[in-house]
């Protein structure tokens, strides 16, 4: 394997939501490393101004490139993709820097009413990058776009909280049936919103929610998996991917288990804010232990 393919793939967000992108990023690339920044310092991104995330953007992209030596950038924030992606691509022009957008396209392959709803931050919605995805396809379907303020933010003071004995009476909760009840009614119905596109990454570990306000009916579409497909299609493509180490197939047992402690190993998360509830979300959503996380100084 070349050199350079043995290098890591930096992966980051505002806080917590781009953990839903890396999951995604393991399961296509199991072979790959990866280190993972949470800006929680700095959060949320979705009410801060264009000029602010992108410098943050540019911060943690060039402390992944002169720190860790990264070969790639997945850029796991709808907001930080909308404010500086183009920017981003400039500055490491050899690099191959993917970012996320809500799942738009899909949304309108997926729909059978034709009519979809469409969740995100104030940053992403109404970023100019969101307003030309929509005007591609605001032609081949209706869209009912709402803002949801705070929810980023309490689905990330959700994971240090303890689990609620009735789901519902969760502040998580409370905010998604706010926006939804907002939007008007979902279903498969004609005039009904059969699809909602999750327009954070954050949003994804809201999923429970959603669905039991909205129905099993309707269908929630995030953009995780598109974004490691389009991740392995770069490296493929730079000849930057990296082959399966020795001795680390998966296989049953013992087997399995030695090779899934050996992918955590190959997983380190920094954050420049709570390490606590960066290790808290860590075990819950992607089963890795507290001595995968570290705190970023650099970056407070």
């Amino acid at each position: 394997m070349h050199a350079a393919a043995a290098a890591p793939i930096g992966v980051f967000d505002s806080g917590i939501g781009g953990l839903s992108v890396l999951q995604a990023l393991q399961a296509e690339l199991p072979h790959e490393r990866f280190v993972y920044v949470a800006d929680s310092a700095h959060a949320p991104y979705g009410e801060r101004g264009d000029a602010f995330v992108a410098e943050r953007t540019h911060a943690v992209a060039d402390f992944l490139v002169s720190q860790h030596r990264i070969k790639a950038l997945v850029v796991a924030c709808n907001t930080a993709t909308a404010a500086a992606i183009h920017e981003a691509r400039s500055r490491y022009p050899d690099m191959p820097v993917v970012g996320i957008e809500p799942a738009l396209k899909p949304a309108v392959a997926h729909s059978r009413t034709g009519r979809i709803g469409v969740i995100g931050t104030q940053g992403t919605l109404g970023s100019a990058k969101f307003a030309a995805l929509l005007a591609t396809v605001q032609d081949q379907a209706q869209f009912v776009i709402q803002a949801c303020k705070g929810l980023a933010y309490a689905i990330e003071m959700s994971t240090m909280q303890a689990a609620a004995s009735d789901p519902t009476h969760t502040e998580v909760h409370r905010l998604c049936a706010q926006y939804t009840e907002a939007m008007g009614d979902f279903g498969k119905d004609p005039g009904q919103m059969d699809t909602l596109v999750l327009g954070c990454t954050h949003y994804v570990f809201a999923t429970e929610d959603l669905q039991r306000l909205l129905g099993p009916e309707v269908t929630l579409l995030s953009t995780g998996e598109p974004v490691a497909r389009q991740t392995r299609r770069l490296l493929e493509a730079a000849g930057l991917l990296a082959s399966t180490p020795a001795g680390q197939g998966i296989g049953d047992g013992k087997e399995h288990t030695q090779a899934m402690l050996q992918h955590a190993q190959r997983t380190q998360l920094l954050t420049s804010g709570d390490l606590a509830a960066l290790q808290a979300a860590a075990l819950r959503w992607l089963q890795l232990p507290a001595k995968q996380c570290a705190l970023a100084l650099e970056l407070r």
